[in-house]
């Protein structure tokens, strides 16, 4: 599993502020479900523009939760101002860090309070066409973005990239285009007869996906005719970590459940690897 510190696993077990907030005033979202991430930040900021409070929903992992919770702990009783300061290394670091694979949740969480405070302002969300052009399709990132995440985080390879923002950590086609971005930024020259690398096994990011879409498709709503159901905590390589809920989470046949019928079905549909624990 991954090395958590423990104020990740605090806020991911006990997250703060969830929930949509009633009075709030300013709406940010980013991500999306297609994506296996997506977060909504509401906030509630006064005449002054004062944060007087904040809250959020996201659907993703430990440390989509953890982030998103430790984003709402910081900006409160901060100016509009001062919160439009905050990076994503401010989120990681109030969590004592985050895997270097995971650190694309933190950056989800300034993206969301951006988006927040551009609403408040009365300003439109921005569009693809405003952030550049399009780089990773199956994400949904841009070159601004990308450019972002390179210039505030002093990355320097794709799988940095990756790791910041998921670009690339998909089908793979992009890859080429982030590595001609990281050498723009870094003023280096690529030889002409540079071929493409060769991808190698599947990313974590792509293993994800393909189990949530399976666990969604095909799982869970086997379970559901039971009265059961599933939650996806992790994916940490080829162990992906879940929680039993409904009639699933007191039955004594949980361990069959999830050995017979959920690692069965990933490593028919997924990875023949695959290793499925209880969270």
């Amino acid at each position: 599993m991954w090395d958590y510190t423990d104020k990740v696993r605090e806020h991911f077990l006990h997250p703060r502020n969830t929930g949509e907030l009633p009075d709030a005033n300013a709406v940010g979202e980013v991500g999306s479900l297609a994506c296996g991430d997506a977060l909504k930040l509401f906030l509630k900021i006064s005449p002054q523009g004062v944060i007087e409070d904040a809250s959020f929903q996201t659907f993703g992992c430990a440390s989509a939760i953890a982030s998103s919770s430790a984003l709402t702990e910081i900006i409160k009783g901060k100016t509009v101002d001062e919160a439009s300061a905050i990076t994503n290394k401010d989120i990681a670091a109030y969590l004592g860090g985050l895997p270097k694979e995971k650190m694309h949740c933190s950056v989800m969480g300034e993206e969301a309070l951006e988006a927040a405070i551009r609403n408040w302002k009365g300003l439109p969300p921005l569009e693809h066409e405003e952030e550049g052009r399009l780089v990773c399709r199956c994400f949904g990132v841009t070159e601004n973005q990308i450019r972002k995440a390179v210039r505030e985080n002093s990355l320097s390879t794709v799988d940095d990239v990756t790791n910041f923002t998921k670009a690339g950590g998909a089908c793979g086609d992009c890859r080429d285009q982030i590595q001609e971005i990281l050498d723009q930024e870094k003023g280096v020259a690529r030889p002409l007869e540079e071929i493409r690398p060769v991808r190698g096994a599947m990313s974590n990011i792509e293993r994800m996906q393909k189990v949530m879409k399976v666990i969604e498709e095909d799982i869970r709503p086997r379970l559901a005719q039971d009265g059961g159901n599933i939650e996806l905590v992790d994916v940490d390589g080829r162990t992906v970590a879940v929680a039993m809920r409904g009639a699933c989470s007191a039955c004594r046949a949980s361990q069959l459940t999830i050995k017979g019928l959920v690692e069965k079905t990933l490593r028919e549909q997924v990875d023949p690897e695959i290793t499925v624990v209880e969270a």
